[in-house]
């Protein structure tokens, strides 16, 4: 997890100043590439976050080309805090010459395939730093100016795994979920909307890296990413709290909520074989 310097650098074209800003974290693959090609798609000019400067670059010049929009690359490891600092003064930027986040994705993630034990401690570290500390610190920057402006918007990427108990995974995105919960009333009167995304087991690159098969999930329980995103920000457009796309994740987590633990713990391998 460890290794890129945070860095940042423009691509053509020029900036419009015109135009609203958006920071996606994990924007090389999956759900962050998806968000950044919608709001590229609606205007926005892209600040990109991830690890990958030379899968940032690629695709910086993929939408300004689709979309002739201008994104900032900025490659940092969400692990390394030195390198968390330079994303989160970028978030909380706001004075003269400086275009300020209008929008903040926070969308980075990964999993861990294995049991708690079978996990070392650090993993288990850079698991929580990415999940939790890295958009808790950004939120936190974002409102600093978002507050300061009244206006902005934060969309955490979390999970339905939030409400079902599923190890440090399913209880990092449990914080998130009261967490984005709490600061979306905390801050809805200063101008700015927050909202929490709750996807079920998405067909995107994440379980590919954990290294698990499509066949471990049962096929009606796959979504499709572009509908995640498409009903998220149209719930977002919405001004709703919480998004959970499809009806039956809807169905799953309102029901997990009253199921007793250890039954719902019988199904804690599901989409890690």
């Amino acid at each position: 997890m460890h290794g890129l310097a945070g860095r940042m650098s423009p691509t053509t074209p020029s900036p419009t100043s015109a135009r609203p800003v958006a920071l996606v974290t994990g924007p090389t693959a999956g759900l962050g590439r998806l968000f950044a090609d919608r709001l590229a798609r609606r205007g926005y000019d892209l600040v990109l976050v991830a690890r990958d400067e030379p899968r940032l670059k690629e695709v910086a010049d993929e939408l300004a080309t689709s979309y002739g929009v201008t994104s900032e690359v900025l490659a940092a490891d969400l692990t390394d805090r030195e390198q968390l600092k330079v994303v989160e003064d970028r978030v909380a930027a706001l004075g003269a010459g400086v275009r300020p986040v209008d929008l903040l994705v926070n969308n980075a993630g990964f999993g861990l395939k294995r049991k708690f034990l079978h996990n070392s401690v650090e993993q288990e570290q850079a698991h929580l730093d990415v999940l939790v500390t890295a958009p808790m610190r950004l939120t936190h920057a974002a409102l600093r100016q978002m507050t300061a402006r009244h206006t902005g918007g934060i969309i955490n990427v979390s999970s339905v795994a939030g409400t079902q108990p599923r190890g440090t995974y399913s209880a990092a995105k449990a914080y998130l979920n009261r967490f984005g919960e709490w600061a979306s009333h905390e801050y809805a009167g200063d101008g700015v909307r927050i909202m929490t995304l709750l996807p079920g087991f998405t067909r995107t690159e994440f379980h590919e890296r954990m290294d698990v098969g499509r066949n471990a999930v049962p096929v009606p329980l796959w979504l499709d990413a572009e509908r995640v995103v498409d009903e998220a920000l149209a719930d977002f457009d919405a001004g709703k709290r919480v998004s959970i796309p499809s009806k039956r994740y809807k169905l799953i987590a309102g029901v997990s909520r009253h199921l007793p633990v250890r039954l719902l713990q019988r199904f804690q391998t599901l989409g890690r074989r």
